[in-house]
């Protein structure tokens, strides 16, 4: 039975591992099953690389980490039911959000988000492979909820620490209430899925929370997120500005250029990731599992079901 082989992913990373020799056969050793648990547990994110690229192999990676489940949102295209639960595509074509920043325009541009924190349970993580890449772009990024924590400036650890976000599923890019410089929104969101969204009890979720390792895992990201639960004021709402353009300022992110013949697995509660986006005059065609395993601390705001927040100028 072949061993795989586990690395760091950059020398000036704090997270982050790649892992190579990872085959079907080799999934079938308890040792390396246990040091791809390991691995993510300890790293927070995973390269795999040259590694078979079909979705039986994805899938069967992916329950190396945790059995699968299905996506919350019906109308999110499901790559292969007959396959697996949970499997997703994500693609450019017929992609109605679409954004300029720095004279480029932009599809499946995704601003720095937790999965599925519109529920009162996230999943555990997600396992992302290529199946058609631009020329250029298209790039997934991720960042350390630890290390963040640990760079941030004392002062706003105090502020924040022991608050809680809400979040709603209201996606439009012309909606969002924090970090809106930088792009512009040239084709946004339908209103499909605000159907669904306005039927959701707000989602909340702590800013700030404590791994059984110890560690304190900074927590907020801009999309969508509502405000500070018990602070939906302006001073509240600057408090969350605030602490996340000093966020960015300490992230310490990494970008993972697609070559079409790796996987990537990141776990949900602790990283944070985003899409930089693509040529709309290219296909881009991404597929990710959904892992199930919540880390407990999520809970609907029980009698306040999710609203939109329209920006004044807007109204």
């Amino acid at each position: 039975m072949s061993a795989i082989t586990a690395t760091h992913l950059g020398d000036n990373l704090p997270f982050g591992a790649r892992i190579c020799g990872v085959t079907r056969e080799s999934l079938d050793d308890e040792a390396n099953r246990e040091l791809i648990r390991r691995t993510l547990r300890e790293r927070g994110v995973i390269v795999f690389e040259d590694i078979e690229q079909t979705g039986e192999m994805q899938v069967a990676l992916s329950k190396v980490l945790g059995p699968l489940k299905d996506h919350p949102v019906a109308t999110v295209e499901r790559a292969d039911e007959d396959l697996a639960e949970g499997v997703i595509a994500i693609r450019s074509d017929g992609d109605t959000m679409m954004v300029e920043e720095d004279g480029k325009q932009l599809v499946t541009w995704q601003p720095w988000h937790f999965d599925h924190c519109y529920q009162n349970e996230l999943n555990y993580a997600g396992v992302l492979r290529s199946v058609s890449l631009p020329r250029d772009d298209g790039m997934t990024g991720f960042a350390d909820g630890i290390q963040i924590w640990n760079d941030l400036p004392d002062d706003l650890k105090a502020r924040i620490d022991g608050k809680t976000v809400i979040h709603t599923l209201f996606l439009r890019l012309s909606d969002m209430k924090f970090d809106t410089g930088g792009f512009e929104v040239v084709m946004d969101a339908d209103d499909e899925i605000y159907k669904f969204a306005a039927t959701l009890p707000r989602a909340l979720h702590p800013a700030v929370w404590r791994r059984e390792t110890g560690e304190k895992v900074f927590h907020m990201a801009p999309w969508m997120a509502f405000g500070l639960l018990e602070d939906e004021s302006e001073a509240g709402d600057r408090l969350f500005a605030e602490v996340w353009e000093a966020a960015k300022k300490v992230m310490k992110s990494y970008y993972h250029k697609w070559q079409g013949s790796e996987m990537v697995a990141w776990d949900n509660h602790r990283m944070l990731h985003r899409g930089q986006g693509s040529s709309p005059d290219e296909v881009r065609v991404m597929h990710r599992t959904t892992i199930k395993g919540d880390y407990g601390l999520g809970r609907w705001d029980e009698g306040h079901l999710a609203t939109r927040w329209v920006p004044e100028a807007a109204e």
